[in-house]
């Protein structure tokens, strides 16, 4: 509108942004050295594999992470652990028949809150009292599955009682002030662990931090996404980048089972060329972007039957000039959210802007016929046009 100079900043762009600055597209300038001139921190990965065989349950700090976190702490150095899962544990399990209690807004387990002593559902927010009997077998026996950043900061507690451990995430920090002060309180060396999900990631600069461990990285690896190895590459390698900022002297630890996907490899060499050239090529070969525009539409309805059929019914209208581009109907791995049930409808289109205005005109128009379906009236359709 302004003509004016826009100006983007990252040490981890997207591969659309790097793209669009390898072909010309934006200007690009390259800052090859850490303020100071520091090194990169080092990168250990901690075969979680081999933990399990020792003869532990689900590792949350693995012997060699709690050795280096106690060195850490004896040097007068702070130690940042990174886990992005809140609550306590993201679901309880009934030990007789694997029952798991569930939202009955939405298709998702229920993740327990020690510190409430209840059941969240992280999707809508309703809160439920703790399930003491299996709804399947009657069974009261249960289990607490997998961990969030409050079982963790419980376990390190028990593990290294003289640590100064401290917990960053939406549910201990809400408001403005308690941010504030919970990161003046770092600043200041009053504490000396501090356990955070994304909240901890970017924008926080602490010198005295010298170990920073990402406790389950299996899990940014493994979401049904064609970015998912960009967004496990950025996320992973922005928290590395919280270690050794004045000194140099900073490693990363992570724990992972899949010590062997390429993504972690990238990461050790802090080698953003070289994973963009891998992730371009994949995105080339099945055509995601930036080689192709994205219109992901999205139908939600109280009725399962309902949303179904507007769905197909929506497909089956584009589907004679735009079907060749079109994937789905299908229900997305949370098919249901506060009470509506969803599909998503996704179209890939090739880079054409005659194309990709006439679809976009198509949806206009057919969106249009769906409401004055009386059968769809209700439905509600939501467009997203390259969706990130």
């Amino acid at each position: 509108l302004f003509k004016a100079k826009v100006l983007l900043g990252s040490a981890t762009p997207s591969v659309e942004t790097y793209y669009n600055a390898q072909t010309n597209k934006y200007g690009f300038a390259i800052l090859d050295e850490r303020f100071g001139g520091v090194q990169l921190p080092g990168i250990e990965l901690i075969d979680i594999k081999k933990q399990f065989k020792t003869g532990n349950e689900k590792i949350m700090v693995s012997q060699p992470m709690q050795t280096a976190i106690e060195a850490s702490i004896e040097k007068g150095k702070q130690v940042i652990l990174f886990q992005n899962r809140r609550g306590y544990s993201p679901y309880q399990v009934c030990r007789a028949c694997g029952w798991i209690p569930h939202c009955r807004y939405c298709d998702v387990s229920l993740t327990f809150h020690k510190n409430t002593n209840k059941l969240h559902c992280h999707y809508c927010g309703t809160v439920y009292p703790t399930v003491h009997r299996c709804e399947a077998c009657g069974s009261d026996q249960f289990m607490q599955q997998n961990f969030g950043t409050e079982k963790i900061e419980e376990r390190l507690e028990e593990l290294i009682p003289k640590a100064r451990i401290a917990r960053m995430d939406i549910d201990s920090v809400r408001g403005k002030q308690a941010h504030d002060n919970l990161i003046q309180q770092f600043e200041q060396h009053r504490i000396d662990v501090l356990i955070g999900t994304q909240m901890v990631v970017k924008g926080l600069d602490f010198e005295n931090v010298n170990l920073v461990g990402i406790l389950d990285a299996d899990s940014l690896l493994s979401f049904a996404d064609f970015r998912v190895n960009e967004r496990a590459f950025q996320l992973m390698e922005q928290v590395s980048g919280r270690a050794g900022r004045k000194d140099g002297e900073g490693k990363v630890m992570i724990q992972v089972a899949q010590v062997t996907h390429p993504v972690l490899g990238y990461l050790a060499a802090h080698n953003y060329e070289l994973f963009y050239k891998n992730e371009i090529e994949a995105r080339k070969q099945f055509g995601y972007p930036p080689f192709s525009r994205t219109i992901q539409l999205t139908f939600k309805h109280r009725v399962k039957d309902v949303v179904a059929g507007a769905a197909n019914a929506f497909a089956l209208a584009l589907k004679a000039e735009f079907g060749q581009f079109m994937m789905g109907p299908a229900e997305p791995v949370v098919n249901r959210v506060r009470n509506q049930f969803l599909m998503e409808l996704l179209l890939k289109l090739p880079k054409d802007t005659t194309l990709t205005n006439r679809c976009k005109a198509l949806i206009h128009d057919q969106i249009a016929v769906l409401h004055n379906d009386k059968n769809f009236r209700a439905v509600v359709i939501i467009p997203d046009v390259d969706a990130v």
